[in-house]
């Protein structure tokens, strides 16, 4: 996460210490000491039981009070030089704004956030604040438990909801430009509303018939609502973001067309739709799903309320997920909520190495997931109808470092073990999406099938043209694709005016 840790730019740093010489911020920080606000509990994110989320698509995290709130905001330590800002991709003034959580003003904290983030009821749920903004927080290098950076910003986020206090700020000058955003995930709806703040017309080309990228098809229900992603589309289209959904860029249209319909600058963001295989005996059997058309079917296409719903989804009553991410992990606690009796990670790694949320892992052990570290499968056994019905999975043992810097699988001959399973998903990773870039000629495309661009800008190899998100970095979190769509943003506007 080497890249969301940042060094401010100046313009931001003055507007830190603006912020932080205010009169009303002196007084908080005069009103409780320091030592005091160090002593103070960190307040629990309320959940609903295991035994009662684990049936059901509702919301895991219930939310915090607004009493809590204010408690929880009276543990910052309102730093001079605040480190969480250099820790967020998208640069939120953090301290800024939970001092008026402190202060009472819920709104005021919100609107605050806004100012860099459009979307953070969506962030306050999904993003990974345990490795950015709270790992470099301040109380946590003294105390070693941080301020609950994300619970506030999901708090803020809601409450403005709940009460009907949306704000639209009012629309800038028309500059005349058109650009265009292709895909509507994290990074394109980033950069539509940074550009529709700043005055220009921006259309988001959509191929799904629904709004958010990864947030719709990959994300569930219980972790993010889509009444809250529908809500947080909505504000951007308030703004004056034109969307069009149904429309594949590289299909119904390519760059040209759009340049002809007068668009001068392009976004790409894409996202990273295909799945990664591992290429064993048997991966094609009825009951083997990619991650991302498991999800896609139960997120996207309600799977879930089948036959209400036209897509069906197979329900199982053996699972396992070959994975160790956040994917893995929707995936298999989706497969619980399916009905499975048994549900199963498989990864071969053990359980440090793995890259799924601290929080994820542990709401999955509470509703009965069962982890199998150090083991993969190697291949898969069919009935005589095609149907998958057990699997062959290998031991591991860790040898030495890597490439990533965890230590790598090593097979240990003779540890072959066989599984009944009637449902296996494969959550190893997905590949940037390649329709755009095979009909784009002079599109450079990397090793890997991600798009090239020069980081510091994002641009691509053909003029105007800048991509973020998955398309460059195969798959990311969603905070660091809404990092990419601000700094997108920024050089798209410069790119309009001629000032690049």
């Amino acid at each position: 996460m080497a890249e969301s840790k940042k060094e401010l730019d100046p313009e931001l740093k003055k507007r830190l210490k603006e912020s932080y010489d205010l009169p009303w911020r002196k007084e908080l920080r005069q009103a409780m000491p320091v030592k005091e606000r160090m002593r103070l509990p960190r307040e629990k994110m309320p959940e609903r039981e295991a035994e009662e989320r684990n049936r059901d698509f509702c919301e895991v995290n219930v939310g915090i009070a607004p009493e809590a709130a204010v408690r929880e905001a009276r543990r910052c330590l309102d730093c001079a030089n605040p480190q969480c800002v250099a820790g967020c991709p998208v640069a939120i003034d953090i301290p800024g704004f939970v001092k008026l959580v402190e202060k009472g003003d819920f709104v005021g904290g919100v609107r605050k956030i806004k100012e860099t983030n459009s979307l953070p009821a969506i962030c306050g749920r999904v993003c990974p604040q345990e490795t950015q903004c709270e790992d470099v927080c301040t109380l946590k290098k003294a105390t070693g438990v941080p301020v609950a950076i994300g619970n506030l910003e999901r708090f803020v986020a809601d409450f403005e909801r709940h009460q009907g206090e949306v704000y639209i700020p009012p629309a800038p000058p028309d500059t005349g430009f058109k650009a265009a955003v292709i895909g509507a995930g994290p990074a394109g709806l980033t950069v539509a509303g940074d550009l529709a703040k700043k005055g220009h017309r921006v259309t988001i080309f959509e191929a799904l018939h629904t709004a958010g990228g990864v947030l719709v098809y990959g994300i569930p229900e219980f972790r993010l609502p889509k009444a809250i992603l529908r809500s947080e589309v909505e504000y951007l289209q308030k703004m004056g973001v034109e969307l069009r959904t149904n429309y594949v860029v590289g299909k119904t249209a390519d760059l040209d067309d759009l340049r002809r319909q007068g668009y001068k600058a392009f976004f790409i963001g894409s996202g990273a739709g295909l799945p990664n295989f591992m290429k064993v005996p048997g991966e094609n059997l009825v009951g083997i799903y990619s991650a991302n058309e498991y999800l896609t079917r139960v997120n996207l296409m309600r799977a879930y309320d089948f036959p209400l719903a036209d897509t069906p989804v197979l329900k199982a009553r053996t699972a396992a997920v070959i994975g160790g991410g956040n994917v893995a992990m929707d995936s298999v606690r989706t497969a619980k909520r399916l009905g499975a009796e048994r549900a199963m990670i498989i990864y071969r790694r053990s359980r440090q190495e793995m890259p799924a949320r601290v929080e994820e892992v542990k709401h999955a052990e509470e509703e009965g997931i069962e982890f199998q570290f150090l083991t993969t499968p190697t291949r898969y056994i069919g009935d005589e109808r095609g149907r998958l019905k057990a699997m062959e999975t290998l031991r591991m043992e860790l040898g030495e470092p890597d490439a990533s810097g965890r230590r790598r699988p090593v097979p240990v001959p003779g540890s072959e073990c066989v599984t009944e399973v009637d449902l296996a998903v494969v959550a190893i990773g997905q590949s940037p999406n390649p329709l755009i870039a095979q009909a784009t000629p002079g599109l450079k495309v990397g090793k890997w099938g991600n798009l090239e661009v020069d980081w510091a800008t994002l641009a691509t190899s053909l003029e105007g043209v800048y991509a973020g998100g998955d398309i460059i970095r195969g798959g990311a979190t969603v905070i660091l694709a809404m990092g990419d769509g601000r700094t997108a943003a920024a050089e798209i506007d410069r790119y309009l005016r001629g000032l690049s």
